[in-house]
This record gives structure tokens, C-alpha cells and sequence, in this order.
């Protein structure tokens, strides 16, 4: 999704993996939630990393990072700072959950509940907090990619830490700023939860969490039905959210 906000396509994943002692089993199931990822991307998992230090983890403690390689024409990277303007249609796309965002905050609240990870998940029925607040992050390449190969999308941003305050003027001209109409979408249960079980301020909510959009995309209103039309068709919950307008 980072690459996506660049208008590139993942070429390639690599892992590294790190551990006291090995256990293959937790390891095998590892890699594979990597390469279902690899597999939505459309990008080949060609490698990686295992280390065993013993002394530096815990016994069943492991530490995982990786980074993934992609590609776009010189002539379309994103984003096009030069042709945005006010008035330019955002659209939001549906995140699948808090997206590996704000969980120093998630298991504060859990904790204040006095939930653990075990306990059914208030928000959501025949669900553990574990599998609730643990759905994989959402990943877009597949439905936006060729949106931007075909020119319609002018800039964009992946919602991550610093949620919807922070991130989306990543992808604006200076001159701009991403207007947000909050009421055009409810937030999740997952984040109402959160919000009324933490008592969390509505802002430090929008600047910690992703509050249920996972990703925006910056249009011009010509093309805004358009691309609307052809995310709902690749089975994105998409919906307009907003406009660039000038930063005052």
C-alpha cells in the first residue's frame, strides 16, 4: 500500500525473521500469512532472513520486518501535485480493522476493560478480541492500481500512523489541504468500541486510528463517478469522503 501511494506496482517481498530458538511451526504459519500478502499484491515473495539469537528474545518472542521493491514509469508518479486542485474529489476506501495502527492505545484499552485477548470481542458476535482486532490490513493493489495506470487517480494515501490527520496531505500540493466531511461515513464498531470503552477524544481517535478508511485516492470530479463505479466493481466499499481545498 505505501508503494500504491507512489502509483507503483510491488514487484518483489523480503522478509526478515528473527528469534531466540527457532519453532518451525509458528514460523511456517508466519511466512504463509507473508505470502497470502505477496499473493493479493500481485508481488513474488523471493527471499528472506532468519536469524536465532539466543539472550536477545524471549523464548517465544519473535521480531519480524520486511520490504518490498516496486515499479512505475518516470512520467506517472505519484502524486501529481501540479495538476491537483481545489475542488478535487477524495475518495475513501474501507480499511479492514485499526490496519497494525494504534495498538499501544488498543491494548491499553483492553486492559482498562479488564478484557484479555481471549475474551469475545464486544463489537463483533462469535469473535475473540484476538481474531477482531487482528484482521490482516487490507491490501488495495488489485482495484486501485489500475485506476492509476489509466491516469484517473491524481494522488493518494495510505492511512497509517497519524491516521486521517496526519497522513493525507502526504499526497497534496502545498497549496492544498484534504477537507474531510466526517459524517459521510460511521465508524466502524471496531472504533466505536474503542472510542467509548478508552473514553479517546474524537481527535486523538482521527490522528491514532484509520477510524475505518484505509486508504484515499485524490480525483478530479469528472472522473469521480467513474472511479467510484470501478471500485465498487472490484469489490471495494468505497465512498466519496471529502475535497482538496485551498490551505487557508
Amino acid at each position: 500500500n505505501d508503494l500504491l501511494a507512489q502509483g507503483a506496482e510491488p514487484l518483489m517481498f523480503l522478509d526478515y525473521y528473527a528469534t531466540s530458538k527457532l519453532d518451525v511451526d509458528t514460523a511456517r504459519r508466519v511466512v504463509a500469512g507473508i505470502a497470502e500478502g505477496c499473493k493479493r499484491a500481485g508481488c513474488a515473495l523471493v527471499g528472506g532472513e532468519t536469524a536465532e539469537m539466543p539472550g536477545m528474545y524471549g523464548d517465544a518472542d519473535y521480531d519480524l520486518a520486511g520490504f518490498s521493491v516496486g515499479a512505475v514509469d518516470r512520467n506517472k508518479v505519484l502524486p501529481r501535485f501540479d495538476d491537483q486542485r481545489a475542488g478535487d474529489v477524495i475518495i475513501g476506501l474501507a480499511s479492514s480493522g485499526p490496519h497494525s495502527n494504534g495498538y499501544s492505545l488498543i491494548r491499553k484499552v483492553i486492559e482498562v476493560a479488564g478484557l484479555s485477548w481471549a475474551s469475545e470481542a464486544p463489537f463483533a458476535r462469535d469473535m475473540s478480541l484476538a481474531q477482531a482486532l487482528l484482521e490482516p490490513t487490507r491490501i488495495y493493489i488489485k482495484s486501485v492500481l489500475p485506476l492509476m495506470k489509466a491516469g484517473l487517480i491524481k494522488g493518494g494515501a495510505h492511512i497509517t500512523g497519524g491516521g486521517l490527520i496526519e497522513n493525507p496531505d502526504r499526497g497534496v500540493a502545498e497549496h492544498l489541504t484534504a477537507q474531510f466531511d466526517f459524517d459521510d461515513w460511521t465508524f466502524p464498531p471496531v472504533f466505536r468500541w474503542l472510542m467509548e470503552t478508552g473514553n479517546i477524544d474524537k481527535m486523538e481517535m482521527l490522528r491514532t486510528f484509520n477510524c475505518g478508511v484505509g486508504f484515499v485516492l485524490y480525483v478530479a470530479p469528472k472522473d469521480a463517478d467513474a472511479v467510484l463505479a470501478a471500485l465498487l466493481n472490484a469489490g471495494e466499499d468505497a465512498f466519496v469522503c471529502g475535497q482538496l481545498a485551498a490551505r487557508g
